[in-house]
């Protein structure tokens, strides 16, 4: 059996996809447009809260090394917590808004988180880290809401399922233990 040199693959793995982007349809002019309104729509009280907590947190970052403030809130309820990005010179010790919010909200005796905000000063905004996901995950389900957003305003609504769909859990893990079971 002769080996196929990786460029021939390479090319006809590209052939397939430009194959494949010919039978994709074309989206409408205002499918972007008709998105944005979608989720605007699911905008709450709630989360102007959320917002608002997530900005203000961002001014409090200690971001000195990376000069990248992120801010973040959590509700799970009715009760709400924010967090900040706090860098440290050896960066692993480092930790991200999102798991400051949640460790706050873990602290004060909450389990589960029912919608995250999160404030970076991108113009796009930016998902949650890897890590971060994995930490969401933990203490929310796949159709837990994640608002991206940057100080000016909220710009997407993402469900947890969307950023980090093949998860990692507990249940993975097959714990018996009566800790496991109480969560």
């Amino acid at each position: 059996m002769s080996q196929i040199p990786f460029f021939c693959i390479r090319t006809s793995i590209d052939f397939k996809q430009r194959e494949a982007r010919k039978t994709v349809p074309k989206p409408k002019k205002n499918s972007v447009k008709d998105a944005v309104a979608e989720w605007r729509k699911l905008v709450t009280s709630s989360t102007k809260k959320l917002y608002q907590l997530a900005k203000e947190a961002q001014t409090r970052s200690y971001s000195p090394y990376s000069k990248y403030p992120v801010g973040a809130s959590v509700r799970s309820g009715r009760q709400f917590f924010a967090g900040t990005n706090v860098e440290n010179a050896s960066y692993g010790a480092t930790i991200c808004a999102e798991r400051v919010a949640i460790v706050t909200a873990v602290a004060a005796g909450h389990r589960r988180i029912d919608e995250i905000c999160l404030v970076t000063s991108n113009s796009e905004g930016a998902a949650p880290c890897g890590m971060c996901l994995q930490v969401i995950s933990e203490f929310s389900g796949p159709d837990t809401k994640l608002w991206i957003a940057n100080p000016k305003e909220i710009l997407g609504l993402y469900r947890l399922k969307e950023l980090f769909g093949f998860r990692f859990t507990k249940k993975d893990l097959k714990l018996k233990s009566k800790q496991a079971q109480r969560r």
